[in-house]
């Protein structure tokens, strides 16, 4: 029997996102395995975007690798797969909105100064983005310059200090952080004349209609920096669910060096697909397929 329709009034578009700078391992399987059987109980579309912006680290064969992989376990997807660096013009236009409405400002501090200068002590995740502090930003009145045509310096949007952005989150409940003292200006573009994930990712979701964002909860912070883009662009937000991430038996959280989790190595060790879906949907507390 087919599950019902989930509650979702406008046509249901969810998106698998992997970055090809590795194999796809357990955890993501498990994300992807939620976010299909969500756009099917839907009766909706999902879309396949290979987020890779890592310039050096993604390689073409690991865009191939995941495509093989997610079919393997039995995922599919509607519409050609799409690449993220192909719609840089789109994340451009972006980020010239934000600079002309006055959010931006270019920022030569390296990830050291600002860790060093951090107060924060709570960072949620070790690879988040340190706080930055305000006494790093342009003094008031400071003009802002002209985007360059090839960028050479990293721009940063500018958080409303102090203000309380919240969100329910469908898998890991309500979600609310202060601008400012939980997470600070963050980037937007880098200085190698790239999109950040936070502006590339906010753009592609609302330009491609995606009403439902699964991921892993170590991204809930890069949620609430993704909310404040949105707004600004005056772009819809999509839905969030974030998932409990998958950990290895010493309770690591699960990384593109688990080699021996990752669904190549199961492949080949001949595990049986339906029989990780049956997995997963224990885990989440789904009904099995």
């Amino acid at each position: 029997m087919s599950p019902a329709p989930l509650p979702f009034s406008p046509p249901y578009v969810g998106r698998l996102a992997p970055s090809p700078t590795g194999w796809l391992h357990l955890g993501h399987a498990r994300t992807f395995w939620e976010a299909h059987r969500r756009a099917r109980a839907a009766g909706g579309r999902l879309l396949l975007r290979h987020d890779d912006l890592d310039r050096d680290r993604c390689r073409a064969e690991f865009i191939a690798a995941a495509e093989e992989d997610l079919r393997w376990l039995g995922l599919g997807w509607d519409g050609a797969p799409l690449v993220q660096t192909t719609r840089r013009p789109r994340h451009r236009a972006a980020l010239e909105r934000l600079h002309a409405a006055g959010l931006l400002f270019p920022c030569t501090r390296t990830r050291r100064d600002v860790l060093e200068a951090s107060s924060a002590p709570h960072e949620s995740e070790p690879d988040d983005e340190p706080v930055y502090p305000p006494a790093f930003r342009p003094p008031e009145g400071t003009a802002t310059p002209p985007l360059e045509e090839r960028i050479t310096v990293n721009w940063r949007f500018r958080v409303p200090d102090g203000r309380e952005l919240r969100f329910l989150d469908g898998a890991a409940g309500p979600q609310a952080a202060v601008a400012g003292r939980d997470f600070g200006d963050f980037l937007v573009w880098r200085k190698d004349d790239t999109p950040s994930y936070q502006l590339a990712c906010a753009v592609d979701d609302a330009e491609l209609g995606v009403t439902e964002v699964v991921r892993g909860e170590d991204l809930l912070r890069s949620t609430l920096r993704q909310l404040l883009l949105l707004e600004a662009l005056g772009a819809p937000a999509p839905q969030y669910r974030h998932l409990p991430l998958v950990r290895d038996e010493h309770g690591t959280r699960l990384a593109k060096r688990h080699d021996a989790l990752a669904l190549r190595t199961l492949r080949g060790q001949g595990a049986d697909p339906a029989g990780l879906r049956a997995g997963f949907a224990a885990e989440l507390g789904e009904r099995p397929e």
